[in-house]
């Protein structure tokens, strides 16, 4: 089966911002996973230090649409949106582009600029803006996966050229941005082409269709501009007869596995969805969803069980609108391993997506770009997993660490009488790194928590404790988290706040 092609829907929408502490740079303390370029060994994903690392990011499109830029910009900036990522717990950014953005007459629209928003935007071209926004994550201490998503912006293809855009431009392309970024190991790789689909196939031997060798020729040129790259290879729809996901057919890399000049380098990516893209057999399957780990097995999931590659589940999302799609969102993220159980010895994966104008999945953020949709990103905090260390700080030497100490900053978002949404931003204000944060606060009234998202929490009488969850215990020196929660009723203001760190 295919699944549709998203419908970007660019009606411009008031943003209410949290503050987020845009512009906060986040040192990490040496050692902290993530360092340098990557590499693979086995099933694992390992940094420049030889530790496991695990991706468990967001895909936030724009650039392959006819906007050429990031959606979202025209209601917030840049650097706003990269720090609620952060705060969340995500700590990848899938950049899916098309080529249209290398010619010289494509210039970004539908940017913001009033009341200082992307002011460091302005007056530039696609790839400027890309610039900007990947070093800007590389400050906070998210890797960037770049993602051929189309050959133009008019729609997406089954094979990873046209007639308009040859396979000569499209590795072209490539080789550009691998010559762009290089030296800058907050990109970590490139997924090569969105979603192949019939006729393309895996292993068939025909240059023309066979996507596996044309992952190859491409894979090789990339390697050849920066060899530290990681090469993100996706799927196909049908492979010996059976069909799947456009993009989520890995079947054949049991007997034709992706060969590459530079070794340990290839992480095979799976693409997967519920009934809100499209109907498939085994939604009706009367064991479902006790037969999904299935399934993903035939289809992907072996790659990694049987210590083949790396795997990374490079999409996935629903609306949640049926029950369908719930049962099936929890069993794969059971899938994917809980980061809490396994570490990084877990399948890799971005969740599509960051923006709510994806037709047919919505998105973490509600359609005025701001609101985060708690019940959505809830379902993958298990699979959440520590940030990486900033982009282009230092470990400092010498001297004994000072002591722990952190602020923290409440604030109500939105409050309706019977009810209030509040955010807590958790600052580490000591010299050194802190490992765990506690908040509490006392209200005067009779408000309880209803949930919280970002952290846990006890409440007794009047008196509610936050502790971090398990993805934002460590914050650098200056550097910050966010929780947030509802409650009820409303009404009871800004209560002072205490933060314990260790």
């Amino acid at each position: 089966m295919f699944r549709s092609l998203r419908r970007a829907l660019c009606a411009v929408a008031a943003a209410l911002l949290l503050p987020l502490g845009a512009g906060a740079q986040t040192a990490h303390a040496a050692g902290t996973p993530g360092a340098g370029y990557w590499h693979t060994s086995g099933r694992q994903i390992l940094d420049a230090a030889g530790q496991p690392v695990r991706i468990a990011g967001i895909n936030w499109f724009g650039f392959e649409t006819g906007n050429h830029v990031v959606h979202g910009l025209w209601s917030r900036d840049y650097k706003s949106m990269i720090d609620q990522m952060k705060s969340l717990g995500y700590n990848t950014i899938r950049l899916p582009y098309s080529d249209d953005i290398f010619t010289s007459s494509t210039v970004p629209n539908s940017i913001d600029f009033s009341s200082g928003k992307n002011a460091d935007l302005q007056g530039l071209n696609s790839l400027q803006v890309m610039d900007k926004l990947v070093a800007y994550a590389g400050q906070d201490g998210l890797k960037v996966i770049l993602d051929r998503h189309r050959p133009d912006s008019g729609g997406q293809s089954a094979l990873w050229y046209t007639a308009a855009v040859p396979e000569s431009t499209w590795i072209a392309d490539l080789k550009a941005l691998a010559a762009r970024y290089k030296g800058q190991d907050t990109v970590i790789g490139i997924d090569l082409h969105n979603e192949p689909h019939d006729p393309a196939c895996w292993g068939c031997g025909d240059t023309a269709t066979d996507w596996r060798l044309a992952a190859e020729r491409a894979g090789d040129a990339v390697l050849s501009v920066n060899p530290d790259l990681l090469i993100f290879v996706e799927g196909v729809q049908t492979y010996g007869g059976v069909s799947g996901w456009w993009g989520g057919n890995l079947m054949g890399v049991a007997q034709y596995p992706v060969r590459l000049d530079v070794a340990n380098r290839v992480v095979y990516s799976a693409h997967d969805y519920a009934t809100s893209v499209a109907q498939q057999p085994w939604f009706g399957d009367p064991s479902f969803p006790a037969n999904m780990p299935g399934v993903w097995d035939k289809y992907w999931g072996y790659i990694f069980k049987q210590n083949i590659a790396p795997v990374w589940v490079g999409e996935f999302g629903t609306t949640l609108a049926s029950t369908v799609d719930q049962k099936w969102l929890a069993a794969l993220v059971s899938y994917l391993r809980p980061t809490s159980t396994y570490g990084a010895d877990s399948f890799q994966w971005t969740f599509w997506s960051w923006n709510p104008n994806s037709g047919d999945t919505g998105g973490i953020l509600k359609d005025d770009w701001a609101t985060v949709d708690t019940v959505k990103d809830g379902y993958l905090a298990s699979v959440k997993a520590p940030l990486f260390p900033s982009a282009g700080t230092g470990g400092g030497g010498g001297g004994s660490p000072g002591p722990a100490a952190c602020s923290a900053a409440y604030t109500v978002s939105s409050d309706w009488g019977s009810g209030f949404n509040a955010g807590v931003k958790v600052t580490n204000t000591g010299t050194s790194a802190i490992s765990s944060w506690k908040v509490t606060w006392t209200w005067s009234g009779a408000q309880q928590v209803t949930n919280m998202w970002n952290a846990s929490y006890t409440q007794s009488g009047s008196t509610v404790t936050a502790v971090n969850a398990s993805h934002n215990g460590a914050i650098a020196a200056g550097g910050s988290a966010d929780f947030g929660f509802g409650g009820a009723p409303g009404g009871g203001g800004v209560p002072s706040v205490t933060c314990t760190a260790a």
